[in-house]
């Protein structure tokens, strides 16, 4: 069974049909033959926070993905912790040549230590740390 990492890109364009990732992103999981998701609260805080000023409609439809995403089987939410803040932190400090956001760095270390090597993201940040970016091509 594929373990994959799911990043907040991906979840914002599987509810917006106007991202030019909607598609890829609704059509790439049947694909992927047996597979289980893993995200992380921060990714899901990054999904809530990135449509919070753009009206009603759209934070419904986070809110309703935030929901289908908690409940599932197949997806697993790794929590935020004190000990995971901090290490990303740490890598967030360690790293002042690349643009990696907090979050990237947390889910790279959730990453590393699950040894998950694919994402779907379309982030090349990703790509940069040496995992398949999946939405990429």
């Amino acid at each position: 069974m594929r373990i994959i990492f799911a990043d907040t890109g991906y979840w914002l364009a599987t509810i917006h049909p106007r991202d030019g990732l909607h598609r890829a992103a609704r059509e790439i999981l049947p694909r992927l033959g047996e597979y289980r998701i893993i995200t992380s609260d921060m990714v899901l805080v990054e999904v809530l926070n990135a449509v919070s000023a753009q009206g009603s409609h759209p934070r419904k439809d986070a809110a309703v993905l935030v929901e289908q995403i908690i409940d599932p089987p197949d997806i697993e939410i790794v929590p935020q912790t004190p000990e995971l803040f901090r290490a990303a932190f740490a890598l967030y400090r360690e790293r002042p040549d690349k643009n990696w956001s907090l979050t990237d760095c947390a889910s790279f270390l959730i990453m590393d230590e699950r040894k998950i090597t694919e994402a779907l993201t379309h982030d090349g940040h990703f790509e940069q740390k040496g995992y398949r970016a999946l939405l990429r091509g």
